[in-house]
């Protein structure tokens, strides 16, 4: 097994940590940065953007032929840990949620026409872009099947009926991938649609108030009463939703672990620095053997996810849809994320606590990662299941074609 990174790799990577260093994370220091949201201000974030597409280091995830750079999802892990050690990085570089999956799926999906209208626009950095898929109770939310928003046919266009919410950046989108049933098919009764917000028959009836820090246009609520789609602006074909939200979802959940991991040692970097010269009843914090135990666990629960992370990404450069992969990463990085700026807080004590650093806004947004694109429980079933259909074929090693001992 070769754990080794190319030198080019290397050195986007390093280049990436460097515009990080220099161009963003000095700018978390200053309130009159953040803008709705607890974001970095749009303004702002559009001058860093031509900042570092003019350095070539600009939607990472693409093929060139689409306007990226054309990395591998192992590539890309290396990147956005490095880009996400700053709240504000990968937003900077078009590679952060929704934007990020959305455009990913319609690179692999898309027709050329579609990719023209929907995709390129995104990828300029134009626009940003919805995915709406989750519905109110009782529709469709970790489980499609459950989705109620219909699409009835109507000449050579299809008519959308139905509500959405928690649709994350949708008072920001201009383009936005829907979900919804075009029959009752069990396996193939949902579409994917693309729509524009400037299309007539639907709203946003308001934005979610959430504890935490959000995305730039928030978690909305959406209506669709009579939005007219033409049938040009089907996605992946009709019947196909499931595979668009297979498509899309799967890598997605993976590059949430890929920036969480570099929220996770900011944390981390943050305690160490503070235990290392705080001095408390006569000696330094980091010579207490108590809190060499919690940085030293998660240092190794920071690896663990890496390692993680890394095996999914791999699978799915090999083609695969790394369900189980993604799940057990999607599980233990969340929750990672959720103990690094825990225990960070719990050794800055109030100073973590304030606003003074960034660990209070990082612990307000680590818990939605336990939520977003699918719950702990929903994950853990999915091993489940997996476990059931698979025995101890789970755990197999998959094999290569050279030689023993040659890999």
């Amino acid at each position: 097994m070769d754990f080794s990174i190319s030198p080019s790799l290397e050195a986007t990577r390093a280049a990436i940590a460097a515009f990080v260093a220099e161009r963003v994370l000095p700018l978390e220091d200053d309130p009159a940065n953040f803008g709705e949201g607890e974001n970095i201000r749009l303004d702002l974030l559009d001058q860093l953007r031509a900042e570092a597409r003019a350095q070539g280091l600009w939607c990472l995830q693409l093929p060139e032929a689409d306007g990226g750079r054309g990395f591998s999802r192992v590539g890309m892990a290396v990147c956005y840990e490095a880009m996400n050690r700053s709240i504000f990085g990968p937003a900077v570089f078009n590679s952060a949620a929704p934007d990020d999956g959305n455009m990913m799926v319609l690179s692999m999906l898309g027709t050329d026409a579609q990719k023209e209208r929907w995709l390129a626009p995104i990828v300029r950095g134009e626009v940003r872009s919805a995915f709406a898929m989750t519905e109110p109770a009782p529709g469709g939310g970790s489980d499609p099947s459950m989705i109620r928003t219909t699409a009835t046919p109507d000449g050579d266009d299809w008519v959308i009926h139905g509500e959405k919410w928690f649709i994350t950046g949708a008072e920001e989108a201009a383009h936005f991938i829907l979900v919804a049933r075009t029959s009752d098919d069990p396996r193939a009764g949902l579409t994917a649609f693309l729509f524009h917000k400037d299309q007539p028959g639907w709203e946003i009836t308001r934005r979610i108030p959430i504890m935490g820090p959000e995305e730039h246009g928030g978690h909305c609520q959406l209506r669709f009463d009579g939005l007219r789609v033409p049938g040009d602006a089907v996605l992946g074909g009709v019947g196909r939703g499931l595979k668009v939200t297979q498509t899309r979802l799967g890598p997605a959940r993976l590059t949430h672990c890929m920036r969480w991991l570099g929220l996770a040692r900011r944390c981390m970097e943050i305690a160490a620095a503070y235990a290392a010269e705080r001095t408390g009843f006569g000696i330094r914090l980091a010579e207490r053997e108590s809190i060499q135990i919690a940085l030293g666990d998660l240092a190794m629960g920071i690896d663990t996810g890496r390692l993680l992370v890394a095996r999914a990404a791999w699978a799915l450069d090999q083609g695969s849809y790394a369900r189980t992969e993604i799940s057990m990463a999607k599980i233990h990085v969340a929750n990672l994320l959720h103990q690094a700026a825990d225990r960070a807080i719990q050794i800055n004590g109030a100073r973590g606590y304030s606003k003074d650093t960034v660990l209070e806004w990082i612990y307000r947004y680590a818990r939605q990662a336990r939520l977003v694109d699918g719950a702990d429980e929903v994950h853990k079933m999915v091993l489940y299941r997996a476990l059931e259909q698979q025995g101890s074929g789970l755990w197999q090693w998959p094999v290569s074609g050279g030689p023993d001992g040659a890999d």
